[in-house]
């Protein structure tokens, strides 16, 4: 890929993030993750299991090779998910959080209110902040001005794999955008993904599409090729759209 994806100071090849959520079993998450050649794995802080108790979710993951990216799932204010990024501090030492503020149990909206609050308050904390959110331009433009290192609105409700039901909001949040952007939420297969990267973002990230699918560890070999096509794609620069025939091969030129 032609550069790196830069979150918090920190550079990764993959511009695809995979969970760990959903799974038939941790091996065949553990698979998934390899064929996905992801860099970054979101962890449901819950779900980890402390030292002593069991098997844990985290023996199936290389942390030398993956970024942790622990998340605030199952948080509906913004003081549990600050304590559960203090967790997972406290855990693994672990300073980057995906925030998330749910609002609404059926839809699994986020809360923008609650999760602007907890946004101001974790990066004083020196917590890099990576917020889950609608696409909402203004909201995503304040967790920003906040000192969010990344901004991750939604492409449609989380587990729907709807895909990308709002491009003219993405458009918009990545056009004011001064860090980046991860499309978060939504995607059901690798068309997704790769409208997604097409128009513009700078990453995609993902669990139900891949976990869920029939064939998990294919699925994730698939979005890694979708991603990294949307991408070089979206910066080859696409010919203009037109409503008659253009010929492959022009006629002017030609001999006689």
């Amino acid at each position: 890929m032609d550069t790196s994806l830069v979150i918090g100071g920190k550079e990764f090849s993959s511009r695809l993030i995979v969970g760990t959520g959903k799974y038939g079993s941790l091996d065949i998450m553990r698979q998934a993750h390899e064929e996905s050649g992801a860099e970054i794995v979101t962890v449901a802080v819950r779900r980890v299991s402390l030292p002593g108790s069991g098997e844990s979710i985290l023996d199936y993951i290389d942390t030398k090779r993956f970024t942790l990216l622990p998340n605030t799932a199952g948080c509906y204010t913004a003081d549990e998910a600050v304590r559960t990024a203090r967790l997972a501090r406290e855990l693994g030492g672990w300073s980057w959080v995906k925030l998330e503020v749910i609002g609404d149990k059926k839809t699994l909206f986020p809360d923008n209110v609650e999760l602007l609050k907890a946004t101001e308050r974790l990066v004083a904390e020196g917590f890099v902040v990576l917020p889950y959110t609608s696409d909402d331009p203004v909201t995503c433009r304040k967790l920003e001005e906040l000192g969010a290192a990344a901004v991750m609105p939604l492409g449609a409700p989380i587990g729907s794999g709807m895909g990308i039901r709002n491009p003219s909001n993405l458009r918009i949040i990545l056009e004011q955008s001064k860090v980046p952007v991860i499309v978060d939420a939504g995607v059901g297969t690798a068309s997704d993904a790769a409208l997604a990267m097409e128009l513009g973002a700078h990453g995609v990230l993902m669990n139900t599409a891949v976990a869920e699918a029939k064939d998990p560890v294919r699925m994730a070999r698939a979005m890694k090729l979708a991603v990294e096509a949307g991408w070089l794609a979206a910066h080859a620069g696409r010919i203009p759209r037109k409503l008659y025939a253009s010929a492959s091969s022009p006629t002017t030129g030609l001999l006689e």
